[in-house]
């Protein structure tokens, strides 16, 4: 059974950091591009950031160039997800997602929460 836990979400002031962890049980890592989404209330939801099977190359939604870092450990079966300075419209539900081969994502965990007060 595939599962995806996500974890380390709180509260923060704006300009603090964050670090989220994904942990991944029941699937090789190594195989899977992971991603990083986000859903704030009454948004649809948006990608954040991917970090690609094999190569380990990333991407970034513009909103989190330069104050967000994904980082995957295979042999942890971990993805993790730095965030400084943080802003309120950073508010969101997180959540990791894994994409076999890079091909559409079909396992997602069930998010962790993420406030920034201004």
């Amino acid at each position: 059974q595939v599962q995806l836990v996500e974890s380390g979400g709180g509260l923060v002031q704006s300009g603090g950091s964050l670090r989220l962890s994904c942990a991944a049980s029941g699937l090789s890592l190594s195989r899977y591009t992971m991603g990083w989404f986000r859903q704030a209330p009454g948004k649809e939801r948006e990608f954040v950031a991917s970090i690609a099977w094999g190569t380990g190359s990333t991407r970034y939604a513009d909103s989190a160039k330069g104050r967000f870092a994904i980082s995957r450990d295979n042999a942890k079966n971990t993805v993790a997800l730095q965030m400084n300075s943080l802003k309120p419209e950073d508010t969101a539900v997180y959540y990791c997602a894994g994409a076999l081969f890079g091909r559409e994502y079909t396992y997602w965990g069930q998010g962790t929460q993420v406030t920034v007060s201004s």
